[in-house]
């Protein structure tokens, strides 16, 4: 297998009232933001070697056409070496494709497959 690391994300309501939760509450820090001025829709938090991402409600929407109210209930995050051979193996073994692999403005490349529950896997490398 070619993936390397990983992190599972949270789709909240309020992500600063969440933020505030996780950093102030739970210890954990804030280690990345998107946009990173004004409102993040996506924060990045780790608490030791524990990694942890908050993510607008909206974003699951946005992304796969589908709303935390209609099952999604997480989100897992994979980078791996090669999204696309990965994403032909994942189908090959009978996994859901999501979303096919695209290139991300933000210079990543992004798939989604579902596990057996149909939540959302995220299959990511970094472009160049």
């Amino acid at each position: 297998m070619g993936f390397f690391d990983g992190f599972p994300i949270v789709y909240v309501r309020d992500l600063p009232r969440s933020l505030a939760f996780y950093r102030d509450e739970l210890g954990f820090d804030e280690t990345y933001r998107h946009p990173p001025e004004g409102e993040p829709g996506f924060v990045a938090l780790q608490l030791e070697n524990m990694k942890l991402g908050l993510v607008v409600f909206a974003a699951p929407e946005s992304f796969l056409g589908r709303t935390p109210g209609d099952g999604l209930r997480f989100e897992l995050w994979l980078y791996c070496d090669d999204v696309d051979d990965e994403v032909q193996r994942l189908r090959g073994n009978g996994v859901t494709v999501l979303r096919e692999p695209e290139d991300m403005p933000w210079g990543e490349r992004l798939a989604y497959v579902a596990d057996p529950d149909g939540n959302p896997v995220s299959l990511a490398s970094k472009l160049g």
